[in-house]
């Protein structure tokens, strides 16, 4: 038998950043080669299960899928694939650095032998990636050792790595406050700016800071001297203090307060460069520049030393939230150990670890701490007596491995007084007043004491992670603070998808709700619009685009087009939304990213549905057998909208949900035309008559009837009053300025120019129809009786070669003239290409009968749109699909203004006299 070689390898990564195809939540997805490691599960591996749970012990509490407590271990024993060990080891390493991740799976790719997709959740984006590194290199060196692979060294590099990404505790603890009220979160820069809430709800902390923390109290806090004199004017016990630049300047101060005293940088933090009990000027002297090399704006502090012990006390909106005292870093002899050895056996408490990572910090000794051993009588190498303390700092920072005691209910009713007094005064809304006194249980005024310092964003893992005492709660109040009781944070969200008339709906639905006054950010194809502003002219219907309007604090209401492309690629962008809209499903992209059938395609979209919360709808096409199962992946209530006639199945199926009280939107024809119909439960209301909505062109515009079915039953499920959806409808047409590029009616010189974004054979169909009875009716009205049809059509690159073909066969039943274009971005055709494509299929339906009797390749958008309105007359139907419209819209704007200016004629370009088309021209 073959030897195992170390093949496992990352072949593709993807970063789901919201909920998707594999998981409710986001997640990491890797697709993973095992190479030659496929014959060798782990039972063939002798010592690989023992060595890895040596490495890594916490596998052993992973359930996998036998749901106890070493069902992964089990699995190990019995044989599994090395990628789905992979996905194990990636979860356990985000549990060492204090990830709580546990959702994960593995499948194998279809058709391929030995890759896998492994996918699992992750709290930092950084940390799973560098999880899943790290995992596949440990799996790969326990198959085959690597001598270059140091397991102690990775995992440290790894837990540093983790430090620096992560969020500190502080702002952890405000997160998972908000987390446990439903309030969504967006990171917004590497370090701890965070948006909390959506929209125009929107706060915003970094660490303890928030929104609402005054910029000049923080200044003021920085500023110690200032600190000092605001308090001591009113009233509050504090030092004495002077704020000096020279050394000189220093010495004098402190002989003139009196020793001992403590120099420290006017607007330090973390009790950097901070020097207590200095005895005499040579140690004032020394100290200067310690201090002085912390301080940003070069000023020191020299004040009183204040004996005592030292406490911090949290202050948030104006009440006291926790006391804690702070022991500095030290170790208790016990007359047999050395210094040395004491601080090793305190760093390997398992609450100590590197920076934040834990509850407790790991003792440094550096020289501060080896002078400071000096000063007490002791080496590194000494033995203290039992039951001594030995200091190794000199302030009790947690950051420098000092310890916290809780004494939030012993403190005495006049210290909480004062300290509350002190946060007002200097104006913070969350603020950490560090007193020095002996017994915070007495009155600070009668014992002695004094506030020696107000600290802005204190840090809160003294209070929420004490070493001694009950943990305090104190995020509660911060997000209390931001977000009273009832008050809301997330915005409503529809979002829609579907094959075709995304763009369409959306704007629609987005008309309605500014009509009511909302402020509304909608993402389309087009670009992101906020208030009816385009602020980014891009393909805009992905996550990124749906996260920039939920961070614009102006939108109160938000609608997304949410193509498939962005779905695969990373997931919606954002956890949940109110309102699903699915509106067809249709075999279009097919052939991309391991979508190859209409149905893995429905699977796609229905993450909009499975994205619905219990109190949510989801506004689902009956028409559409797809879109009909996609109910039951939906948590919340489900809308129908049909366009079927009454007595047909689907209709029965509606008539029936709503006797259970469900909602639907109908159609009930009549003589007059046909009615929109709301329907809950036995109730029905009409809502507008389809031929009166401009949107619609009388009605001969099936798809928009469509579009207008599924705008208003989703603006029905967002809460939107019917008068409103009525008037929303009828003031919405498709014209230019509402609706760019989809169904614009223009005449130029004469002739009816219908500009579209149709792209695929079924958008064409519903196109085409289109264009038969708007044909019909200039034919109506032409003294010829009849109008000739020119449609200039063209695809994206990436569809299949048949869905190209296929859409020149549905053109060529419609047009007359067929003039075929392409787009700008090739995606990964050669030029010309796709339009030899197209063209195949006009020709092979030309050969069997169809409408068009000529076909025409121009492969330039612009030169396409001359050649076919230079070959136009008066009164023909001219229908333009489009890829970069703003461009073709200025084109037919020169057509009509230079024909007003009398500069040409019918029979000719009239933008371009010199333009001389030179198509492939063939004719039937």
């Amino acid at each position: 038998m073959n030897q195992p070689s170390p093949d496992l390898a990352i072949v593709e990564t993807r970063v789901y950043r919201g909920a998707n195809v594999w998981s409710y939540d986001k997640a990491i997805h890797l697709v993973v080669d095992l190479g030659s490691l496929e014959d060798f599960p782990t039972d063939k591996l002798p010592g690989f299960t023992e060595h890895l749970l040596q490495m890594l012990p916490g596998l052993r509490e992973h359930s996998c899928s036998r749901g106890r407590r070493g069902g992964f271990v089990e699995r190990l024993n019995e044989g599994t694939w090395l990628g789905h060990v992979a996905e194990h080891c990636a979860l356990a390493l985000q549990q060492v650095v204090g990830h709580d991740i546990r959702r994960g799976k593995t499948r194998q790719v279809k058709g391929q032998r030995g890759r896998y997709n492994i996918i699992y959740g992750y709290v930092d984006e950084q940390v799973g990636l560098a999880a899943a590194r790290l995992a596949v290199r440990l799996v790969n060196h326990l198959v085959q050792p690597d001598p270059e692979f140091d397991w102690d060294q990775e995992l440290e590099t790894f837990i540093l790595r983790a430090e620096r990404t992560a969020f500190g505790p502080s702002t952890q603890a405000i997160l998972d406050e908000a987390v446990s009220r439903d309030i969504p979160w967006i990171r917004l820069n590497r370090y701890s700016l965070v948006q909390l809430g959506q929209g125009v709800h929107q706060k915003r902390i970094r660490a303890t800071m928030t929104s609402a923390t005054s910029a000049i109290a923080v200044d003021v806090a920085s500023d110690k001297d200032l600190t000092t004199r605001l308090l001591g004017a009113a009233g509050l016990p504090v030092p004495k203090q002077e704020s000096v630049r020279t050394v000189e300047q220093a010495v004098a101060v402190a002989e003139r307060i009196g020793y001992p005293v403590v120099a420290k940088p006017l607007d330090g933090n973390h009790g950097r460069g901070v020097c207590l009990d200095l005895q005499d000027a040579d140690e004032v002297r020394a100290a200067f520049p310690v201090a002085k090399e912390q301080s940003r704006r070069g000023w020191v502090v020299v004040e009183s030393y204040i004996t005592g012990r030292d406490y911090r006390c949290l202050i948030i909106d104006g009440r006291l939230a926790a006391v804690a005292e702070r022991v500095p870093a030290h170790v208790i002899g016990d007359g047999q150990s050395t210094v040395e050895e004491l601080v090793d056996l305190t760093n390997a408490d398992p609450r100590r670890g590197v920076g934040h990572e834990k509850v407790l910090t790991r003792i440094k000794v550096d020289d501060a701490a080896l002078q400071l051993l000096a000063d007490q009588g002791y080496k590194l190498g000494d033995v203290p007596p039992s039951g001594e303390m030995v200091k190794l700092t000199l302030t009790g920072n947690m950051s420098t491995g000092g310890i916290s005691i809780d004494r939030t209910f012993e403190a005495h009713p006049e210290n909480v007084e004062i300290a509350e007094e002190a946060a007002r005064m200097v104006g913070l809304d969350i603020a950490g007043i560090d007193f020095i006194c002996p017994d915070i249980t007495e009155p600070v005024r009668e014992t002695g004491g004094a506030i020696c310092e107000v600290n802005a964003a204190p840090g809160f893992r003294m209070h929420t992670h004490p070493t001694i005492g009950d943990p305090q709660f104190i995020a509660k109040p911060v997000v209390d603070m931001l977000f009273p009781p009832g008050a809301p944070s997330r915005i409503p969200i529809v979002a829609v998808t579907g094959t075709n008339g995304k763009t369409t709906t959306s704007r629609m639905i987005s008309h309605v709700f500014k009509g009511m006054g909302r402020k509304v950010g909608m993402t389309s194809t087009d670009g992101v619009v906020i208030d009816e502003r385009l602020v980014i002219r891009a393909d805009a219907s992905g996550p990124k685009s749906a996260r920039m309007v939920l961070q614009n604090p102006r939108v109160d209401f938000a609608v997304f087009e949410v193509a498939r492309g962005g779905i695969l690629r990373e997931g919606l962008g954002y956890e949940r939304n109110d309102v699903a809209v699915v509106l067809n499903v249709q075999p279009d992209h097919l052939g991309l990213r391991g979508i190859d059938t209409v149905e893995q395609l429905a699977d796609v979209k229905a993450v909009l549905v499975e994205a619905v919360p219990r109190d949510g709808h989801a506004v689902l096409n009956a028409d559409d057998p797809l879109v009909r199962e996609m109910r039951r992946r939906c948590s919340g209530q489900v809308v129908w909208f049909s366009t079927a006639e009454p007595g047909s199945e689907v209709r029965d199926m509606i008539d029936q949900h709503c006797r259970r009280g469900g909602k639907a939107l109908v159609l009930e024809p009549s003589e007059r035309g046909e009615m929109i119909v709301v329907k809950h439960g036995r109730r029905e209301m009409q809502l507008a008559w389809t031929h009166l909505l401009p949107s619609t062109f009388g009605g001969r515009a099936r798809m928009n009837v469509q579009n207008a079915l599924a705008a208003a039953a989703a603006a029905f499920a967002a809460g939107a009053p019917l008068h409103d959806i009525r008037q929303g409808l009828r003031s919405f047409s498709t014209n230019y300025y509402l609706s760019p590029g989809r169904l614009n009616e223009v005449e130029v010189q004469g002739r009816h120019v219908i500009v579209d974004y149709c792209h695929n054979a079924p958008g064409m169909r519903m196109l085409g129809d289109f264009v038969d009875k708007t044909a019909d009716n200039l034919a109506a009205t032409s003294e010829l009786g009849r109008v000739s049809r020119i449609g200039v059509v063209a695809t994206a690159g990436d569809r299949r070669d048949d869905d190209m073909r296929e859409l020149g066969a549905v053109a060529a039943q419609h047009f007359d003239v067929v003039v075929v274009r392409e787009d700008v971005a090739l995606r990964g055709r050669q030029r010309g290409e796709t339009a030899d494509l197209v063209a195949e299929g006009v020709r092979a339906a030309m050969t069997e009968g169809a409408r068009c009797r000529q076909l025409e390749v121009v492969l330039d958008e612009i030169d396409a749109v001359r050649h076919a309105m230079a070959r136009s007359n008066p009164g023909d139907l001219v229908v333009v699909c489009v890829d970069k419209h703003p461009t073709v819209m200025s084109e037919l704007e020169n057509w009509s203004n230079q024909a007003q200016a009398g500069s040409g004629t019918p029979d000719g370009p009239v933008g371009d006299p010199d333009f001389t088309p030179a198509p492939v021209t063939e004719t039937a």
